[in-house]
């Protein structure tokens, strides 16, 4: 089996496979996790991003284990989180929870976590925390109830989804893009190839 076909997602995410396609990889399986991503009291952005990363990962390999076609795979996990300040915004299932998070992120700057836990083939897990600041423009009544009238924000971290219409909201970002979007590429392409996993191997056929 290629390298590339031995790449286990621990995420459902169309945005996650959208990324890793951009870059040539495609996911032999993807494996949601269903953990329960409520913050503990007190818990610090970075450190939420960093416990559900590394719970999907681990929950996945749990999973494959005693299981032949996934002998030899690396297991992928990512979590994002956005906050302003201290405060976690949760991902948006309804519409309150969206038009709450949006009028909060008007005209202010907020940030953007990702964990990523990387398993390996002889099972070393490896993690990285990227953080992303965004700054949105001050928003109209009409840009809110007009962005939720599109649905883009549902199921999203902090109500939105900057690779849709929010795009247009940013005036600043200083970071990686693809963090925000739910896979910093760079970061997530560095701890693959550092582990031995051939992320060059179909470039030539992208």
């Amino acid at each position: 089996m290629a390298l590339d076909e031995k790449l286990i997602l621990a995420s459902g995410s169309p945005r996650r496979v959208e990324l890793l396609a951009q870059v040539g990889i495609e996911p032999a399986r993807l494996m949601p996790m269903d953990l329960d991503e409520t913050p503990k009291k007190s818990e610090h952005p970075r450190s939420l991003a960093r416990r559900l990363s590394t719970g999907k990962a681990e929950a996945a390999l749990a999973a494959i284990k005693g299981d032949p076609g996934a002998e030899g795979s690396y297991i992928l996990a990512a979590d994002t989180v956005v906050a302003v300040g201290r405060r976690i915004l949760p991902k948006a299932e309804m519409v309150d929870e969206a038009s709450s998070a949006l009028h909060l992120l008007s005209g202010r700057s907020h940030r953007v976590f990702t964990g990523i836990c990387l398993v390996t083939p002889d099972r070393k897990v490896r993690q990285r925390i990227v953080d992303t600041k965004v700054r949105f423009k001050r928003l109209s009544g009409l840009d809110i109830e007009n962005y939720l009238a599109s649905g883009q924000w549902r199921g999203k971290a902090g109500g939105y989804a900057i690779q849709g219409i929010a795009g247009s909201f940013v005036v600043k970002l200083v970071g990686s893009y693809t963090n925000v979007v739910g896979l910093p590429l760079q970061e997530t392409l560095s701890l693959l190839s550092g582990e031995g996993y051939d992320i060059h191997r179909r470039w030539s056929e992208a």
